[in-house]
């Protein structure tokens, strides 16, 4: 989908690097009047509107935005579509969670039209949010994988899906077949996978519920379509990790389930990772697999603290991801802000920089789509948000009071969630405005 040049001008911010790797001051780069130049749905410069704005084609629209601030689109790397209808269910650790509320909720995507409807609410509140990218669980039914995709597509979204590849101790209306499994997945990927800005991920749910047979079956699809992604869970509960235990005892521990599938690879994404060890840590790094650090969901289940200092110290990517219906919250500033606690319950502070760099860059490395996604640099897709410095009152009265871009961003992800998103852009198109 084309888009006419235009020119965006606000308060600008993006990340350059990991902080953790650079350090703070070389991580960002910062506007306090910038200038986002747009042509046909990608960046074509970024900088001081002064300098820019002389350059410009006679031709170019020059929309401005006064108290905003421009960041890339957020980058969610692990949420579950179909869970959208239960988010919020009260009270249950992680395994009689699945059993009371999950599986029975996703149940109704069987049904075709439900999941058309689902899939508009739920991509509604992605866009509502600021997120442009997600990382997506379907349900085990393929149907909910299509009416994502085609929804994603009629917005031109970049998107990653897959259909759950579930075969044992799950109830019998969500269980497929090692082999249907395969197929289906097999079909979607051929349907799906790098139609516009689409990806597939094949998606067994978690070790537990998928025989050995299904998870060789999942490395199968990943060795004949070079380029699809991996989507599973990992140690995200203690007593998830013993009954891993208990069904693959030759194992040596729960990666190692995966690894010996050969399950762990550049686009692989593993959700949660709440319980690692130094040498899964050091496995994953060496695989260039990624972990979604999931604040929200882990507490709300009472799931354990994500160790991001361990994960930085071997070189692990890491993204962040919400883990709706789990998770409690579609914003990514508010999954910031859970954050933020779980690093302060471990004496360590999460700097507003390396914040925003998990929700953009941080994301896009996590799913090796920097050079497209996670950035305002030159020749990347142009996803953008626009976030209000007055979309409330408080916000507004407590921003009158920052000093510096590092206390605006602090304030935006401790105080706010999708009041902030005054506009969402994807590939060049507004596809929300407050």
């Amino acid at each position: 989908m084309s888009t006419p040049r235009t020119a965006y001008r606000a308060a600008i911010f993006y990340s350059l690097a990991d902080p953790s790797e650079v350090g703070l001051d070389a991580s960002y780069a910062y506007f306090d009047d910038g200038l986002l130049v747009v042509d046909d749905g990608r960046i074509t410069a970024v900088g001081p509107a002064t300098e820019l704005l002389p350059t410009l084609a006679p031709d170019t629209e020059v929309v401005t935005y006064t108290d905003a601030l421009i960041t890339p689109g957020f980058i969610d790397t692990h949420i579950h579509f179909p869970q959208t209808g239960m988010i919020g269910s009260y009270g249950e650790q992680l395994l009689d969670w699945l059993e009371t509320y999950t599986f029975p909720c996703e149940r109704q995507f069987a049904d075709k039209a439900h999941a058309d409807e689902v899939a508009k609410r739920f991509l509604g509140e992605l866009l509502r949010n600021g997120t442009t990218t997600a990382l997506v669980f379907g349900s085990v039914h393929p149907e909910s994988v299509d009416a994502l995709f085609e929804e994603a597509e009629r917005l031109d979204l970049r998107l990653i899906a897959g259909k759950v590849m579930m075969d044992r101790n799950a109830p019998d209306y969500l269980t497929d077949t090692a082999d249907s499994s395969y197929r289906d997945s097999k079909a979607l990927i051929e349907r799906w996978h790098g139609k516009g800005r689409l990806h597939y991920a094949v998606t067994p749910r978690f070790a537990p519920t998928s025989t050995p047979e299904q998870l060789a079956a999942a490395g199968r699809l990943l060795e004949e379509h070079p380029g699809v992604y991996l989507h599973t869970h990992l140690s995200e509960n203690l007593k998830e990790i013993d009954w891993v235990k208990a069904l693959y005892p030759e194992r040596n521990g729960y990666l190692d389930v995966y690894d010996h599938y050969r399950l762990l690879g550049e686009r692989s994404v593993f959700a949660h990772g709440v319980h690692l060890c130094d040498a899964e840590c050091q496995r994953l790094a060496e695989t260039g697999s990624a972990v979604a650090f999931c604040p929200t969901s882990n507490l709300f289940l009472g799931s354990g603290l994500f160790n991001l200092p361990q994960a930085e110290r071997f070189g692990v990517r890491v993204g962040l991801g919400t883990d709706v219906g789990a998770g409690t919250s579609f914003s990514l500033l508010a999954t910031l802000n859970e954050a933020y606690k779980v690093m302060q319950l471990q004496d360590v502070r999460l700097h507003p920089f390396k914040s925003l760099y998990l929700a953009t860059l941080g994301g896009a490395r996590a799913l090796r789509l920097e050079e497209r996604i996670g950035s305002l640099a030159p020749g990347h897709d142009a996803d953008f948000v626009v976030l209000d410095y007055k979309a409330t009152p408080l916000l507004d009265y407590r921003l009158q009071q920052s000093r510096s871009i590092e206390e605006t961003l602090f304030v935006l992800t401790t105080l706010g969630d999708d009041r902030v998103v005054r506009e969402t852009y994807a590939a060049g198109r507004c596809v929300h405005r407050r």
